[in-house]
């Protein structure tokens, strides 16, 4: 969420025209794109004999790179359609079950699943970041728990294309929303937040046992959340530490410009944290694109595949509420207000010392360096009236932030102890 504005100075006139700037970018290379997708459909054609020389594979290569790094990447799909159980390959069913203005639900099933295990298997709301890419980054995360779990996640919506007759959409409202889909899923419910939502679903639950209400879930997962970023501080934390909200306010906030849905909506667009994701690790992203060019010289199309998928996740990204952003950077990076007691909800102080029920599991990766070793693990500290019985924390070795919710440590490591600690909650 934090990295994007990194070396970011933008002002005055400047800031209010950026992202018409960006379209207007766009649509001055749309003319190009054109041309070369023509050229690309040349060297590629069968009937050219020179398509498959070293020639032909060095044009196509080449017009494929301009097409890959000037596309708009759109809102990719989960794409999840079958799934194996018990070495048995079942289809998946995925269903929109709650649409609000900002966020769906999207709900993920093993319809054919025999009675005996579906009748064993529990509810999981898994709360996707709202960082800057879609939920979908989760598809790998959805599909390993999807394994013991009915899914239900959080499709958070571009902000620019919700209309400004919908309100805003802050911190207190991302609470609202979080307590919204618990009592929407009824009761015995497991949680999982990934990174960003840590902080939220953490004072939602705390909310919720304050108030007594009996849709409190079973348990909560925190994976690789800032619950106190004060704790090993990263790069990341250390650029809020040393900018003012006003800073971020006057450099990277703009207006949505027309004829998107959301027009003259504030936010943080995507194409700046796209920025701040890529620079963050410039000279990686080009080795990485010079590889790919040179693995389509040489026609290896199952690296091309993988550098392709990945970055097609990658490169995807939306917008974010001016609202919600900078309450984020206030409360979460500079006050730490959950960690230091403050937090707010509605005029309500937020005590997780009222949580006495829902188990809580925190898992961190050894070499995060986004979320620092103890961040999450904080949550326990919170939580003080909470029975050690209930708690678990677990590090997983190896891996960085990415690592700790998607890949083959999770899917072989994390992911199994997930499971048994929710399974383990009556």
């Amino acid at each position: 969420m934090l990295q994007s504005n990194h070396n970011i100075t933008i002002t005055g006139s400047t800031r209010h025209m950026l992202y018409h700037y960006y379209e207007l970018n766009h649509a001055v290379i749309a003319p190009m794109r054109l041309a070369v997708s023509y050229s690309s459909t040349f060297w590629n054609s069968p009937s050219n004999p020179m398509g498959k020389s070293p020639l032909g594979r060095s044009m196509t290569a080449s017009f494929d790179m301009f097409e890959r790094l000037t596309r708009r990447y759109g809102k990719p799909e989960f794409g999840i359609e079958t799934i194996s159980v018990n070495d048995k390959s079942y289809a998946v069913q995925q269903d929109t079950v709650l649409e609000k203005p900002f966020c769906n639900i999207e709900c993920f099933t093993i319809p054919d699943l025999p009675k005996s295990l579906q009748s064993k298997r529990k509810k999981i709301l898994m709360v996707a970041p709202m960082s800057g890419h879609y939920s979908t980054l989760l598809r790998g995360t959805v599909e390993t728990m999807l394994i013991d779990f009915d899914i239900y996640i959080t499709d958070w919506t571009d902000a620019r294309l919700v209309p400004t007759s919908q309100g805003k959409f802050d911190l207190s409202d991302y609470v609202d929303y979080i307590i919204d889909f618990l009592h929407f899923m009824g009761k015995d419910v497991n949680v999982m937040a990934v990174c960003q939502p840590s902080v939220p679903v953490l004072a939602a639950v705390s909310f919720m046992a304050q108030h007594n209400d009996d849709h409190v879930p079973a348990s909560l997962c925190l994976m690789g959340g800032p619950v106190d970023t004060r704790r090993n501080p990263t790069s990341v934390n250390d650029l809020a530490e040393h900018r003012s909200i006003d800073w971020f306010e006057k450099n990277v906030i703009v207006k949505v410009p027309f004829p998107h849905a959301g027009f003259m909506r504030d936010v943080y667009p995507g194409f700046l944290q796209l920025t701040g994701f890529m620079t963050m690790n410039l000279e990686r992203h080009v080795d990485a694109h010079k590889d790919l060019f040179w693995n389509m010289v040489k026609g290896d199309g199952d690296s091309s595949e993988k550098h392709d998928q990945f970055y097609d996740e990658y490169l995807s990204v939306m917008d974010l509420s001016k609202e919600f952003y900078l309450q984020t950077i206030e409360e979460v990076f500079i006050k730490h207000s959950l960690a230091t007691g403050q937090f707010m909800h509605h005029d309500e102080l937020v005590d997780p010392g009222a949580i006495k029920n829902t188990a809580l599991m925190t898992v961190e990766g050894e070499l995060d360096d986004i979320t620092g070793l103890g961040q999450t693990e904080a949550a326990h500290d919170l939580c003080k009236n909470l029975p050690k019985k209930k708690k678990l924390h677990f590090i997983q070795k190896g891996v960085g932030h990415y690592g700790v919710f998607n890949g083959r440590r999770f899917k072989s490591e994390i992911a199994p102890a997930i499971t048994k600690f929710m399974q383990s909650q009556k």
